[in-house]
């Protein structure tokens, strides 16, 4: 029978020395907790909080994130295709996600705000009405990506093709009218 944890706070813990257990955590806040590296594979978060937590490098196969809120952490490389799609749902606020992975997924309406996306990779993602709200999208991979009405006006170092993506009704700032020119290697002036 699987463990069941309800509004519980976990703070400052080391879960690279204790791991958590298995089962699912819902309406849970983990502050300044250390996760980088660690397995939450088969784990399910419920309406949960991560605020200010670094979950670097952590294994995600088939863990659950459903309308999962993460605040100010450090979370680079993070493989979140591993995951389980069922209801998958989050939100990022403040958080560093460089080089992390959304391949193939669906984040339809999912927010980054003032986050750091830098190397991410969007390709064949679903990113419907996905904001992007003063991010840093230096190096992201969009290929084959739908970003229909997904907010581009206040990002910044994107370079998407519309060629190769879905960007009907999408918004962009006219400063950010480069980022879809890049290929085109024409002078645009400001």
């Amino acid at each position: 029978m699987a463990t069941i944890v309800e509004d519980q706070i976990f703070e400052s813990q080391d879960f690279t020395q204790n791991i958590l257990g298995k089962g699912s955590y819902e309406y849970c806040k983990f502050s300044n907790c250390d996760f980088s590296g660690s397995d939450l594979s088969n784990i399910k978060f419920l309406e949960c909080i991560f605020l200010n937590c670094n979950l670097s490098m952590a294994q995600l196969q088939q863990t659950s994130f459903v309308e999962v809120v993460f605040k100010e952490n450090k979370m680079l490389g993070l493989r979140f295709e591993d995951c389980n799609p069922f209801g998958l749902s989050f939100r990022f606020e403040n958080c560093n996600l460089s080089h992390a992975s959304f391949y193939h997924i669906k984040l339809q309406k999912t927010q980054f705000i003032h986050t750091q996306l830098i190397d991410v990779d969007f390709s064949a993602c679903d990113l419907n009405a996905a904001v992007f709200q003063h991010c840093d999208l230096s190096g992201a991979t969009f290929d084959q990506t739908n970003l229909a009405k997904a907010d581009f006006r206040s990002a910044w170092n994107y370079r998407i093709d519309p060629e190769r993506n879905i960007i009907k009704k999408a918004r962009f700032s006219q400063s950010g009218i480069s980022g879809l020119l890049s290929k085109y290697d024409i002078e645009i002036d400001r």
